[in-house]
């Protein structure tokens, strides 16, 4: 059953993936009317609290789905991990959502939003902040999985935020998600892009590596139907107030395109 929080303006509640694992899941408002629903996917070493910054701000316009990714916060873990759990895990949520939801995914859940839209998850737009397909972020994740399979939990967690990567979170917040850049780079594969024929903007911060930024415009070259924008003075750690209504515009544009088509 949800559990409504007025104090925050948000429902919580839990589904079940398709292999039994619960899910924890939070709901921000309930829009205008004049854009989908939208379920965020965090990245690496992210819970839903840590989206909640950004959906606040996207729930005045729009119903706005934060969920705890398998292994994080409220939410379960079963084993084996497999990608397709992952994937089973976001349906599960998109289902929740309603009819017509879009997928915002951030860092390395800009990958797995893109999987589970190549998949066949019913979504109609995707946007994506700096998924980390540069060839640099690929040699950290492995780095960092190496070290997980060695049992060392805490050099895992060094190693992965050793090139300046930034997390406002304390240290023990950070090592109890650890054990989960492993599925990131399991998420991540061999870096290969899904074939995705949603529409899909793909976002990066202009004071961004420029790895980062050239592998945001080879992405965008690589999806038929996407669109490339940088958000001046951001790196990886952007402002939600910077991205919201970029973001909303999008989402707003493709539902008008959506309607005038019905």
């Amino acid at each position: 059953m949800d559990e409504v929080d007025t104090t925050l303006s948000r429902v919580r509640g839990r589904v079940t993936s398709r292999d039994g694992t619960r899910i924890a899941y939070e709901r921000y408002g309930d829009g205008d009317g004049r854009g989908p629903a939208v379920v965020l996917v965090s990245g690496a070493l992210r819970t839903a609290a840590s989206e909640r910054p950004l959906a606040r701000l996207l729930a005045r316009d729009l119903t706005v789905v934060t969920y705890d990714r398998r292994g994080r916060g409220a939410s379960g873990d079963t084993a084996p991990y497999a990608v397709q759990r992952e994937i089973e895990d976001l349906a599960a949520v998109v289902e929740a959502a309603g009819p017509g939801v879009a997928l915002h995914g951030t860092d390395t859940g800009g990958a797995l939003a893109l999987a589970a839209a190549a998949a066949g998850v019913p979504v109609g737009a995707v946007s994506l902040y700096e998924p980390p397909y540069a060839a640099e972020a690929a040699d950290r994740r492995r780095g960092a999985a190496g070290l997980l399979a060695r049992g060392r939990r805490a050099a895992a967690l060094d190693a992965f935020l050793a090139d300046g990567i930034v997390r406002m979170e304390p240290r023990p917040v950070l090592e109890a998600l650890a054990h989960t850049l492993a599925y990131e780079d399991a998420v991540m594969g061999d870096g290969t892009v899904p074939v995705v024929h949603a529409r899909v903007l793909v976002v990066d911060g202009g004071a961004s590596p420029a790895a980062t930024r050239r592998a945001a415009r080879d992405l965008t070259a690589a999806l038929p139907r996407a669109r490339h924008r940088t958000l001046t003075g951001q790196t990886h750690e952007v402002a939600p107030h910077v991205l919201a209504p970029v973001l909303s515009a999008f989402l707003r544009e493709f539902a008008a395109e959506e309607a005038e088509a019905a």
